[in-house]
């Protein structure tokens, strides 16, 4: 392994939230930049090559990158000899990728020579930019040095905003627009590859490390999973909606995509911790600090949902403009997205920190099985609000599934599940019944009543106490040490 001094866990935690709030805020506002200057018809021929695009750089990656973390992490390892054999894979992957990425297309839209051309003028450069962005970020977070993963995520990000208001500006064609959008990404990915070769040496003679093999089937599996459910909207949905419907639901999905980020971040502060939790203090304490993120994970969704609930239109308009109203009933359905999808992620790093990751991609499996479903049924049936309830139908039946496959699933509910989301879903009754015709009004309320969750859980108050007191103890002795020094 690297000799140097390694991050800190909350160093690398900080690194982390800074980048990525301000690299998924600069990526959202990218997408309204182009919601504004695409047409509806183009937005949606565009979401579907960006659906694409992540899926197929997801397939550059297949899993090797957690058996890098895994193998690079041993005893007696030579960093630069698992480098040299990721970045060999990765490239055959690549090949293969765009070979069985490129025919599939071509299979699936002979017809549609217009979506076949955004397809490859977005494809192309962005799958490339991924897999080198993924080569940089998994190093670094194999070194332990958040800080560079940091300036990769914020290069990507600046460098697609620049890129896209650039295009706008010289008023280019949507080719155009989509190849700038995947070249930011290959630009970034260049800006990783170098800051590699400023820490340490990439040299190709090395022979393969043939353990960054084992277990990756399953590694792959379920990786692949956790990429295509957030995709399989506008995939699946090309086939039951005009394109110009599919813009709309895209629109409106991509906001609480962008928001989901935030929880995202609690989610991997918690999970390395859950896993030492299970492997040193038992199943009892595991089980206290997975609920401790459930309950934490939930208002913070609810928060969130809450937020986009009940000014759907307000939302939309000033984001996008009028022209896209359209959208604002199925960003209130998807609201529900941001809550459900935070329980979720909690239930699910609870099941793979104590070593049952089969059950996990059992779900997700399930999970993408019914989503085809639901999604062609439901945006058949009932447009664009069927195929938000589709997007919210596929939360539930994960939820249901992780649930249901925890071991601990009794003191889940009664102690966390039940008691919270009966409790949200009674004051969404209420502010309904009452509080209709100022929404205003009743988001305020809403947003307050989560606080009586905190005051009645008295476990959750301690708890946060805790914390509190921990940091204001811990900056407390950093004061005293510095005086002292002085």
């Amino acid at each position: 392994m690297d000799s140097r001094k390694k991050n800190s866990i909350g160093k690398n935690v900080f690194h982390l939230f800074y980048s990525t709030a301000f690299s998924s805020g600069l990526n959202a506002v990218t997408l309204v930049i182009l919601a504004n200057y695409l047409n509806s018809h183009s937005y949606g021929m565009f979401s579907i090559a960006l659906a694409y695009s992540l899926i197929m750089g997801y397939c550059t990656d297949a899993g090797i990158s957690v058996a890098v973390l895994r193998e690079g992490a041993k005893k007696g390892i030579s960093l630069p000899a698992v480098l040299s054999s990721f970045i060999k894979i990765r490239a055959v992957l690549l090949g293969i990728t765009f070979a069985g990425g490129f025919g599939l297309i071509q299979l699936l839209y002979q017809g549609q020579p217009e979506l076949m051309k955004t397809m490859y003028f977005l494809i192309v450069p962005m799958v490339i930019g991924l897999a080198l962005q993924s080569i940089s970020i998994t190093y670094f977070q194999l070194t332990e040095e958040m800080q560079y993963l940091g300036v990769i995520r914020i290069c990507s990000a600046v460098l697609l905003v620049t890129s896209i208001l650039a295009g706008i500006t010289l008023s280019l064609h949507p080719y155009a627009i989509c190849f700038l959008y995947g070249l930011s990404y290959l630009l970034a990915g260049v800006i990783g590859i170098y800051l590699i070769g400023k820490r340490t040496a990439i040299r190709f003679h090395y022979a393969f490390h043939k353990g960054m093999l084992k277990n990756v089937l399953s590694f792959m599996i379920s990786g692949l999973l956790i990429v295509l459910l957030p995709q399989l909207g506008p995939v699946v949905l090309e086939k039951t909606l005009t394109l110009k419907q599919v813009g709309f639901f895209a629109v409106a999905y991509r906001i609480p995509s962008a928001l989901y980020q935030i929880p995202g971040v609690l989610a991997g502060a918690f999970y390395p911790a859950l896993f030492k939790s299970y492997n040193s203090k038992g199943k009892i304490e595991h089980l206290q600090l997975n609920m401790l993120q459930l309950k934490m994970m939930a208002l913070l969704g609810m928060a969130m949902t809450i937020s986009l609930f009940y000014i759907p239109e307000i939302i939309i308009g000033t984001l996008f403009g009028e022209e896209w109203l359209f959208a604002a009933k199925a960003l209130q359905i998807l609201s529900f997205l941001l809550v459900l999808q935070s329980v979720n992620i909690a239930l699910a790093d609870g099941l793979t920190t104590k070593a049952l990751q089969s059950r996990r991609t059992t779900v997700q499996a399930l999970s993408l099985v019914g989503g085809i479903y639901f999604y062609m049924a439901f945006s058949h049936q009932y447009g664009v609000e069927g195929a938000a309830f589709a997007g919210v139908a596929v939360e539930l039946l994960s939820l249901a599934g992780y649930w249901l496959l925890n071991p601990d699933r009794k003191a889940l509910a009664v102690k966390v599940l039940l008691p919270y989301l009966l409790f949200f879903l009674a004051f969404f009754a209420v502010t309904s019944s009452f509080f209709s015709a100022s929404p205003m009004l009743a988001a305020v309320l809403h947003l307050l009543s989560l606080l009586v969750i905190i005051a009645v859980d008295r476990g959750l108050m301690r708890k946060l106490m805790k914390i509190i007191r921990k940091d204001q103890s811990e900056e407390a002795v950093k004061r005293g040490i510095k005086d002292g020094i002085s």
